[in-house]
């Protein structure tokens, strides 16, 4: 027996301090409700883990980034809605305008005033419109130049935007007789004495013998009876005849000489299903029908086009660019258009992060366009003219505009449905993550409340078994006696 080392009081000590420290680890799990407490628990499960959080926690922010642009984009076409509306009254007040039974002071000042003040307005819709102190409708610094879009001012032709500010449109080709409308008056292209010649020409060789009407007069055909001797109407020689009438002298036939000295210039002629008036040397030159101010030449008819595309083309028109020439030396009717220009504020542009990681495609790209008048082609509308014809143009402008504030809201519509696909798509993420980080760090509370309960019983067992080894070596007293 020996006193100096109590081999069995020292194991049931250092098996009572394992089960302290197994009991003390099993308490911390408990009392946190985290299986990894520190790296020492589970070295590579703490990375693990700690890898999980960043994405979580990254990705829980993204979708708060999401949620903020879905907030922006709502401000953003929210306005727009409003720009929309107001938009769709000027369209009523220039078609208005455009209408001929307005008085031309009162009626169309009144609907000019109107427009003035929607126009005012949608400027400070732009100018005012911000979500967390950006403004989203008035662009950003630096100015750009943008073009209008070509108008073909109601004219009938082939309309072309060339993709470099300009654009070329080829009017129908106007032939003599023809009706054409220009700014929204009709007028008759006059012929020249060879069309007159010509026109007959074709009638005569039109076997089926057509009336020819020359300055109101008509003139029929008569066919002969083969025995044409000059002699009495019976025998009439075969032609036309003014009002189908035939004298005995047959001095009332009219052969295509004849009907062609008619025809001077300046007649009217109608024949071979087409009406054609000719016009002097003089009203040719002045390019209008001295008597008939509907009667014009195609030259002058080509003048009028070019004056009515510049009309058009000018609405928005802040830098003075536009201009309309014909394209070709012959004066066809092919017109190159200098589109309107105006300078306006660059186009807003910012991203959206809906990712945890550094990635560039975790980011939404946003544009807005700036919103103004400038912006949308309608800065200095005016529908006040005699005419009604600057209603009529700026119904086409107002329409471009439309069109202009329907695209953007499109656009901010996708951009939202996007988000709203990203968030749902992030908290999934978000919730599967999670899901997998509580596994490797969450305790099992019911498995470690049975180590906690085993180790709990084994310190009262140790503590028991240390109690009695240190009594064991009472027996050496015994021996002392």
């Amino acid at each position: 027996m020996v006193v100096q080392h109590n081999m069995q009081a020292a194991n049931a000590n250092r098996m009572l301090n394992v089960t302290t420290s197994a009991q003390s680890k099993s308490t911390e799990k408990l009392s946190s409700g985290y299986r990894i407490n520190r790296a020492a628990d589970d070295a590579a499960g703490l990375t693990i883990s700690e890898k999980m959080r960043k994405q979580i926690r990254g990705l829980d922010q993204a979708s708060t980034n999401a949620q903020d642009g879905v907030s922006s984009v709502q401000t953003a076409e929210g306005a727009l809605t409003e720009v929309h509306s107001m938009l769709q009254r000027m369209n009523e007040l220039a078609t208005q305008a455009a209408n001929g039974t307005n008085s031309k002071d009162s009626d169309r000042q009144a609907i000019q005033d109107e427009i003035d003040q929607l126009t005012t307005e949608i400027d400070r819709v732009s100018e005012t419109t911000k979500f967390n102190e950006t403004y989203l409708l008035k662009g950003e610094a630096g100015t750009k130049t943008i073009n209008m879009k070509a108008h073909d001012a109601g004219l009938k032709g082939t309309l072309t935007d060339n993709g470099d500010g300009t654009a070329t449109f080829v009017m129908d080709a106007l032939n003599a007789g023809d009706k054409v409308s220009i700014g929204g008056k009709s007028y008759t292209i006059g012929a020249t004495k060879a069309d007159t010649d010509k026109l007959i020409d074709k009638a005569l060789a039109d076997t089926t013998h057509k009336d020819i009407i020359i300055n109101g007069d008509t003139y029929k055909y008569i066919a002969t009876n083969g025995n044409a001797d000059d002699s009495d109407a019976a025998n009439a020689k075969g032609g036309y005849y003014k009002d189908g009438v035939v004298d005995p002298t047959n001095s009332t036939v009219k052969d295509a000489t004849a009907l062609k000295g008619i025809a001077s210039a300046g007649a009217t002629v109608s024949a071979a299903g087409k009406e054609i008036t000719s016009m002097n040397a003089t009203d040719a030159a002045a390019g209008v029908k001295s008597n008939d101010s509907t009667v014009i030449t195609t030259d002058k008819a080509y003048e009028l086009a070019g004056k009515e595309l510049l009309a058009a083309n000018s609405i928005g028109d802040t830098k003075g660019s536009s201009n309309v020439v014909n394209a070709n030396t012959n004066a066809d009717g092919s017109f190159k258009i200098t589109l309107g220009q105006a300078e306006v504020a660059n186009s807003l542009s910012f991203s959206l992060h809906v990712g945890a990681d550094a990635d560039m495609t975790n980011k939404i790209q946003v544009n807005i366009d700036a919103m103004d008048s400038a912006s949308l082609g309608i800065k200095g509308l005016n529908v006040k003219d005699d005419s009604g014809n600057a209603a009529t143009y700026a119904v086409d402008a107002i329409s471009d505009a439309i069109s202009k504030v329907s695209s953007q809201r499109s656009s901010l519509g996708a951009v939202q449905n996007r988000l709203e696909h990203t968030i749902n798509n992030l908290d999934n993420v978000v919730e599967n993550t999670t899901t997998a980080e509580s596994r490797i760090r969450d305790t099992d509370m019911a498995e470690e409340m049975v180590n906690y309960s085993k180790n709990n019983i084994l310190a009262q067992a140790g503590q028991s078994m240390l109690a009695q080894a240190n009594q064991s070596n009472q027996g050496v007293l015994s021996l002392l006696q």
